[in-house]
């Protein structure tokens, strides 16, 4: 995080705090329609996994509100949707219009309505009253947002009483051999896998450098605690390449 008030990170680079919001949406335009499939290559398919656990952990059951911010493709819409039933709802909320457009249009294809409202919002700014929801998600998302501590507080005035807050983010990984081997290919293979399938290296340079300017596991914690939740704590994952970060508000 930059030292000076007036700009932020953007990976590496510094820029003016007004300009990040646009530079990302930039990121997420461009990438929209390959996001899918470049999640897939990636990650070999493990980001399933990682998905499928935080899905599992969230306790989501019939009757739910759920929110899935930074929901982007619908991922986590989609298995929340199943979860909550006719009685339950989700919002599906980004603040990229390109990426809603193309997690609606999937939902809907795969017959998933009634029960899913899209909405475009700033995490920031999030445009939902109090007490709304029982389980909040921000999955890959947290580390594009601006003032990550105010998009933290919104998150816990939109919980309810007794709700979750479930961050899935890239994290730093705890095994030595493996980060040198995961930096390596975050900064020498992920761009070039980005031009070759996506015509676009520029976007994937900058996620892998977003990755590494995004807070480490116990900061990321007290952040939560700091923002109001009683209580956080967080679970590594493919040796902390990827942390789900889990708090609640009582």
């Amino acid at each position: 995080m930059s030292q000076n008030k007036n700009t932020i990170d953007f990976g590496f680079a510094e820029v003016p705090l007004e300009e990040k919001v646009k530079k990302v949406k930039g990121v997420f335009d461009s990438v929209a329609g390959n996001y899918d499939i470049m999640n897939d290559v990636m990650s070999m398919g493990i980001h399933r996994v990682w998905k499928r656990k935080t899905i599992e952990l969230s306790g989501v059951r019939p009757g739910n509100t759920v929110l899935d911010l930074a929901g982007g493709t619908g991922d986590l819409t989609k298995a929340f949707a199943k979860r909550v039933g006719k009685d339950g709802k989700v919002v599906l909320a980004d603040i990229n219009e390109s990426m809603v457009r193309v997690g609606r249009d999937r939902l809907i294809n795969e017959g998933i309505v009634g029960n899913v409202d899209y909405t475009i919002t700033n995490a920031e700014a999030l445009g939902f009253p109090d007490n709304t929801f029982d389980v909040a998600t921000i999955a890959f998302g947290l580390r594009n947002v601006t003032n990550k501590d105010k998009a933290l507080e919104e998150l816990y005035r939109v919980l309810k009483p007794g709700g979750q807050l479930m961050v899935l983010e890239f994290s730093k990984v705890t095994q030595p051999m493996l980060a040198k081997l995961y930096d390596f290919y975050s900064f020498n293979i992920l761009p070039k896998m980005g031009k070759f399938i996506a015509d676009d290296e520029a976007s994937y340079q900058y996620l892998a450098e977003s990755i590494r300017m995004h807070p480490d596991q116990e900061t990321l914690k007290q952040m939560m605690l700091d923002a109001g939740f009683d209580k956080a704590e967080y679970i590594n994952m493919s040796e902390g390449i990827v942390a789900l970060h889990r708090s609640w508000k009582f």
